[in-house]
C-alpha cells in the first residue's frame, strides 16, 4: 500500500486468495484493505500512539442520522463523559481534500457537535476547532493531543 504522511506502524495484514485484509483493533476484525481503509487504520494508530487517544473512547464507522439520512462517520472519539469530542473523515490517498469533504464532515457535525473535526487522506491532514456559538470553525496547525 501507499506510504502515508504518518509514522510507519506494524499493522496486521493477511491475504486470502487475491484479497488483502487489514485488522481493525477497534472493531476487532479483519476488513478488506482498500486505500481508504489503509488510511483509516494508520490514522487510528496515529491517534493512539502519537496523540494518546484511548482506543476505548474510539468508535469506527459509527452510524448516525443526518437530516433523516443514514450516514457513517469514519472515526469518532468520545470524551470521558461519553460525548463526541472529535470526528475524523478519512479518504483514500488518491482523493483530493476538497470543499465537498469539509461539507460532508460539517453535516456530521450538525448531529454530533464535537469540539474538533479532522479530515485526512493520509497525505494531508486538516483539523478544525468548532465554535458552536458563532457557528464557524477555525483551522489549527496540529491535531491536539488527548487530555482527559
Amino acid at each position: 500500500m501507499q506510504n502515508l504522511n504518518l509514522p510507519n506502524y506494524s499493522l496486521k495484514l493477511k491475504t486470502e486468495g487475491q484479497k488483502t485484509f487489514i485488522f481493525d483493533p477497534i472493531r476487532k476484525k479483519y476488513l478488506v484493505n482498500t486505500p481508504e481503509e489503509w488510511v483509516r487504520q494508520n490514522f487510528i494508530q496515529y491517534l493512539i500512539h502519537e496523540k494518546n487517544y484511548p482506543a476505548s473512547l474510539m468508535v469506527v464507522e459509527m452510524g448516525i442520522d443526518v437530516l433523516n439520512t443514514k450516514k457513517r462517520c469514519d472515526i469518532v472519539l468520545f470524551n470521558t463523559k461519553g460525548n463526541p469530542h472529535v470526528i475524523v473523515e478519512c479518504k483514500a490517498p488518491s482523493i483530493k481534500i476538497s470543499q465537498d469533504t469539509f461539507d460532508q464532515i460539517a453535516r456530521y457535525n450538525l448531529t454530533l457537535n464535537p469540539e474538533f473535526l479532522i479530515v485526512t487522506n493520509g497525505l494531508q491532514h486538516y483539523v478544525c476547532v468548532m465554535d458552536h456559538q458563532k457557528k464557524c470553525y477555525h483551522f489549527l496547525k496540529d491535531i491536539p493531543t488527548y487530555s482527559a
